[in-house]
């Protein structure tokens, strides 16, 4: 169990991830709660990172930093994902073991599973056959840090241990119009075609792939557990262990922003994974469990859309 006065370093702390991680350790009265933003510590830069980990001392580290996207960026910008997701967890998590740093949660995603995974898809899938083109660059990026944690732990006796989160929304969601993920583009699109009197919305694809989604203050939550409750090689799946197609979520996220035009299909566009689904029962056998339900979850990521129009911007 984390002491209540530890130091605690959360790595990307004003991203969705990072931030919901702060507010989880501080609702558990986590006081001693460490962060840099990206102007006083870049991640990239290996000298940075040991000068940071060495006068602070972290007795844990949540490296919730990356770089995300949805489709369009992945697509894009093939050579940034890979190379900035590779070298900041690198630095981290090398700089982590050099300073002993008693524990390390490092976030992967459902992304990095293979496209044609069993499903529901269970922690023990990874790299068992082919990744998805379209994330391949973040997917062999992220597979490289969980390993790295691996490796420190058969190596050296390390206690790092991986998350694989579902796909996540929430406050302070990336809203860009087309380099978000699926359901904050979605938000941003039927808010705008609301107040713009819209009688239709085109969206990517057939709509019929499955999707499972996680509020990231769950997922928050859930990180917080299995550091105080988990040790272990072996990744551990977070997520809802439910799913939808990607109509069913486009019908629901218009009902909750209120959009009642019609909704069109542009199947020229890409779907991505037919079905990304994962086997929650480790977790759930570790005694953690989600508690927020999408319909409400929408709800109050549109209240954060809303409020905080900047985001929009991104």
């Amino acid at each position: 169990m984390m002491e209540k006065d530890a130091k605690i370093y959360v790595a990307g702390h004003r991203g969705m991830v990072g931030s919901a991680i702060v507010r989880a350790l501080e609702k558990q009265d986590y006081h001693n709660i460490i962060v840099r933003t990206h102007k006083e510590l870049n991640l990239c830069r290996q000298e940075e990172v040991e000068q940071f980990f060495a006068q602070e001392k972290p007795d844990y580290v949540f490296l919730a930093a990356a770089k995300v996207g949805g489709i369009v960026a992945n697509a894009e910008s093939l050579a940034d994902f890979m190379y900035e997701n590779m070298t900041l967890e690198m630095n981290v998590i090398h700089s982590a073991w050099q300073n002993h740093c008693k524990k390390l949660l490092f976030l992967g995603s459902s992304c990095i599973y293979p496209r044609m995974a069993p499903q529901p898809m269970p922690e023990s899938c990874l790299l068992t056959s082919e990744l998805e083109k379209t994330n391949e660059a973040y997917a062999l990026a992220k597979i490289s840090g969980l390993k790295y944690c691996e490796f420190l732990n058969r190596q050296y006796g390390t206690d790092y241990i991986s998350a694989m989160p579902t796909n996540l929304y929430g406050p302070n969601d990336n809203y860009h119009p087309t380099h978000s993920h699926v359901l904050p583009a979605l938000i941003r699109r039927f808010h705008e075609a609301k107040v713009a009197g819209a009688k239709e919305v085109t969206c990517w694809g057939t709509g019929t792939p499955l999707r499972e989604f996680l509020y990231v203050d769950d997922l928050a939550d859930a990180c917080v557990f299995l550091m105080n409750n988990y040790s272990g090689d072996e990744t551990v799946n977070v997520g809802t262990g439910k799913e939808l197609t990607i109509k069913e979520l486009t019908e629901l996220t218009a009902k909750v922003i209120g959009y009642e035009g019609e909704i069109k299909w542009d199947s020229s566009k890409p779907d991505g994974t037919p079905r990304k689904l994962l086997d929650v029962s480790k977790l759930e056998n570790l005694g953690w469990k989600y508690t927020t339900e999408l319909e409400e979850g929408i709800r109050l990521a549109y209240e954060d859309f809303l409020n905080n129009p900047m985001r929009a911007e991104r």
